[in-house]
C-alpha cells in the first residue's frame, strides 16, 4: 500500500515562514526547468527563477515508486529584485518506474527523472547533429533505433552576449528538456547522443544531455572575461573585444551593411546577366557583444546553466584554434578550470582530440593543436581524451563517422568519472630508449597488447642530431615498437602522426580497438609558437 509522508527516504525538512507578498505576480522557474527534465542525483538540488518581489514560491519534489511516495517541500520569498532560489536534497538515481514530479507553486513538471547530467559542448563537431549524417541514411537509422526513456535531450539556444545573462529565451525545441525519441533526437548532437547512450547502457540509471554548442566558434568564446584577464597571456582577447565595441557604431554600421547590401545585389544582377556565378554575400558589421566572439558565448550559452548541478562534461573543439595551437596550451586549461569554479566543482572533463584534417599550410597546426589537447589532459586533473586517428576525412573538417568519437569519450569517463577497470585511452608513449640505430618506444594503457591494423605500422618518423625527420620503419616488440630509419643512423628523437592529415592512416592500435596517441619526444618550437 502506498504511503504519503514528509519524512520518507530522507527527504527530511520543514515548509520554512515565508514574508507575506506585497504583490502578485506569475513565479517562473528558470527555463532549465521543463517537463521531460532530469535533475542531478547524488547532489543537493538547486531550483531557482523569478516572482514578484516578495512573493512566497514553495517548491515540492515528488517522487512515487512502486511502495511509496515521497515529497520535499521547500518555502521561500522572492527578494526585492524578485529572484527566488530553494536548496533540495540530493536524491538518488530514479528508476523508469519511479513517477517523479517538481511542483514550483502553481507550474507542475512532470515526466522528470533522477539521474547524471552531461554539458556537452565545443563548436560544429559538437554541433553536428543526427540529421547531418547523410552517408548510407546513417542520420535515419540511428534516429529509428533511438527510443530511450532514460536518456533527455536540452539543447541551449544559440545566444551570444556581452555580459553574463541569467537565462536564455525557449525556441521551438530549443530550451526545452526533450525525451530521446526518433523525432527528437535527428535534431541533437550525434557526439553527444552516442556518449550518452553509452553511459546509459553500462550505467543503467538516466542520462540528461545538455547540448551547448555552435559552429565555427574558439575557445575563448566559451571562457570568461575574469580568467582571460587574469591570464597575461590572453588578456588581449578583452582588449580587443572591448576596442572592437568602443569602435562600433549602430548608425555607421546600419548605413554601411546597406551599401554592401545594395551593391551585392546589383552584382548577383549582373553575374545572372553574364551567365557568371553569383558573387558570394557581404560579410555585415555587427556589434562584436552579439557576436560568437571573446566571452560572448561563455556569458549567452554557460553562465545561464551554471547553477544547474552536472556529472561533467565533454568537449569536441578546436578546429577554431589550430592556427594559435601554442596558445591552446593556455588557453584550454584556462576555460577548463573557470568552468569547474563557476559551477563549485572540480567536475570531469572530457575532450576529443582533432581528427586527421589537411589544415593549414604548414602541414602540422592541427598536429600541434592535438598535442596541446593532449597538454592539458597532463596539466589538469580529472581531464580526459578520446583519440580518432582513425575516423579522419582528408577534405572535410566534419568527419561523419561521430559513434566511436561518442563511445570513446564514454569509455574514458567510465574510467575516470565512474571507476571502471577499462582503459580511458588507447597506447601512449611511456619511454624512449636509443640503442644504436634503433628507437625503442615504449606505451602504456596497452588496451591488452599492442597490434598494427595492416602489414606495416604507420606514421612513425626519426630524427637524429641535426633535427630533421625522415619517414621510419617501425615493429611491435611486447609493448614496445622498434623504429629504425636508413636516413638516421644514431636516432636522437621519434614522432608518430606528427602531421594534419597521415597518409597512410595511422593504424598502431590496442588490442581493444583504441587507437594509439600521437606524440613526439623532441622538443622543437611549434609553428604555431608566437615569434618574439
Amino acid at each position: 500500500m502506498l504511503t504519503r509522508s514528509l519524512l520518507v527516504a530522507g527527504l527530511v525538512g520543514v515548509l520554512l515562514p515565508i514574508t507575506a507578498p506585497t504583490a502578485q505576480a506569475e513565479v517562473k522557474p528558470h527555463p532549465i526547468f521543463s517537463q521531460n527534465m532530469v535533475l542531478q542525483r547524488d547532489q543537493p538540488i538547486t531550483v531557482w527563477g523569478t516572482a514578484a518581489p516578495n512573493e512566497s514560491v514553495t517548491v515540492t519534489l515528488r517522487i512515487q515508486s512502486a511502495t511509496s511516495v515521497a515529497e520535499k517541500a521547500m518555502g521561500v520569498a522572492a527578494d526585492a529584485q524578485g529572484n527566488w532560489s530553494v536548496r533540495l536534497p540530493a536524491q538518488p538515481a530514479s528508476k523508469l518506474a519511479d513517477t517523479v514530479t517538481l511542483k514550483i507553486n502553481k507550474t507542475v513538471l512532470d515526466n522528470v527523472l533522477i539521474g547524471d547530467v552531461w554539458l556537452c559542448s565545443g563548436q560544429s563537431n559538437m554541433e553536428w547533429r543526427i540529421s547531418q549524417l547523410p552517408k548510407d541514411d546513417q542520420g535515419k537509422k540511428v534516429a529509428a533505433a533511438a527510443t530511450h526513456p532514460t536518456i533527455r535531450l536540452f539543447d541551449v539556444p544559440n545566444r551570444p552576449s556581452a555580459v553574463p545573462m541569467a537565462d536564455f529565451p525557449v525556441v521551438g525545441n530549443s530550451g526545452k528538456w526533450l525525451e530521446c525519441k526518433p523525432e527528437t533526437v535527428i535534431n541533437f548532437s550525434a557526439v553527444g547522443y552516442f556518449f550518452g547512450k553509452k553511459l546509459n547502457q553500462e550505467l543503467g540509471i538516466p542520462i540528461g544531455l545538455i547540448s551547448s554548442d555552435w559552429g565555427g566558434t574558439p575557445a575563448e568564446a566559451w571562457t570568461n572575461r575574469e580568467s582571460l584577464n587574469a591570464t597575461p597571456s590572453l588578456k588581449h582577447y578583452t582588449e580587443r573585444f572591448d576596442a572592437a565595441r568602443k569602435n562600433y557604431n549602430p548608425e555607421k554600421a546600419k548605413a554601411a551593411n546597406e551599401k554592401a547590401v545594395a551593391a551585392w545585389k546589383t552584382a548577383v544582377e549582373q553575374a545572372k546577366k553574364d551567365g557568371k556565378p553569383a558573387p558570394r554575400a557581404p560579410r555585415l558589421q555587427q556589434d562584436p557583444g552579439s557576436s560568437p566572439t571573446s566571452t560572448t558565448l561563455f556569458n549567452g550559452m554557460i553562465a545561464p546553466i551554471t547553477k544547474f548541478p552536472i556529472t561533467g562534461a565533454i568537449w569536441y573543439q578546436g578546429e577554431s584554434n589550430a592556427g594559435r595551437a601554442y596558445e591552446y596550451r593556455t588557453l584550454m586549461p584556462t576555460m577548463i578550470q573557470n568552468w569547474r569554479e563557476q559551477w563549485g566543482k572540480e567536475f570531469p572533463f572530457f575532450m576529443v582530440q582533432l581528427a586527421p584534417f589537411r589544415g593549414g599550410a604548414s602541414g602540422v597546426d592541427y598536429a600541434e593543436l592535438r598535442d596541446a589537447q593532449f597538454h592539458t589532459t597532463q596539466k589538469l586533473p580529472k581531464v580526459g581524451i578520446a583519440i580518432i586517428t582513425d575516423v579522419g576525412e582528408e577534405n572535410d573538417i566534419h568527419p561523419q563517422q561521430k559513434q566511436p568519437v561518442g563511445e570513446r569519450l564514454a569509455q574514458a569517463a567510465l574510467h575516470t568519472a565512474y571507476g571502471q577497470a577499462v582503459e580511458p585511452i588507447g597506447p601512449t608513449f611511456k619511454t624512449l630508449a636509443i640503442e644504436g640505430n634503433k628507437a625503442i618506444v615504449r606505451f602504456e594503457h596497452l588496451g591488452g597488447g599492442l597490434t598494427v591494423k595492416g602489414s606495416e605500422i604507420a606514421g612513425f618518423q626519426l630524427a637524429g642530431a641535426d633535427g630533421k625527420y625522415h619517414s621510419a620503419q617501425a615493429e611491435i616488440k611486447g609493448d614496445a615498437v622498434v623504429v629504425t630509419s636508413d636516413a638516421v643512423t644514431k636516432p636522437v628523437s621519434v614522432r608518430f602522426g606528427w602531421v594534419n592529415f597521415a597518409k597512410p592512416t595511422l593504424n598502431l592500435f590496442g588490442k581493444n580497438g583504441l587507437p594509439a596517441a600521437p606524440f613526439r619526444t623532441d622538443d622543437q618550437p611549434y609553428t604555431t609558437k608566437p615569434k618574439p
